[in-house]
């Protein structure tokens, strides 16, 4: 382990002044005020199904919208305020309102949609219609 040291002494990053490089890592997240959850969003045969990661959101703080082909997640993450009174605090969290937009096919059941929200994921299980055999008509004389 001694062995490393030498290196690490001899390395740029420690020539800098000690609070540069932390403060160069936090540069403008402060002015950061939207985050985007991530997406899973996998198809079967009979649905669609998104899944949306948004930890920390009561679920009366989420809206879902399907309006011509498009589903939209939107919701907004509230910061609480804490005081501490230790020499420093630090809050390493996301806060601020999101939206989140996929286009689905035309072909979706608008009326059969289940969302479930359950240790922060939001699923949402699309139904697609049943597939309609094409008809052979035939042709009279």
């Amino acid at each position: 382990m001694n062995a490393f040291l030498p290196i690490l002494r001899r390395s740029s990053l420690f020539d800098l002044p000690r609070f540069s490089w932390f403060d160069r890592a936090f540069d403008g997240l402060e002015d950061n005020k939207t985050w985007l959850p991530d997406l899973d969003v996998s198809e079967t045969d009979k649905e669609f199904i998104v899944r949306a990661e948004i930890p920390g959101i009561e679920k009366s703080d989420i809206d879902i919208t399907l309006t011509d082909g498009l589903l939209t997640i939107k919701g907004e993450k509230k910061h609480e305020k804490e005081e501490k009174e230790e020499n420093y605090h630090f809050v390493e969290r996301r806060y601020g309102s999101f939206t989140r937009t996929l286009r689905l096919p035309s072909e979706v059941e608008h009326d059969k949609i289940d969302a479930n929200y359950k240790d922060g994921v939001l699923k949402l299980v699309i139904q697609k219609p049943e597939k309609i055999e094409p008809k052979k008509i035939e042709i009279k004389s």
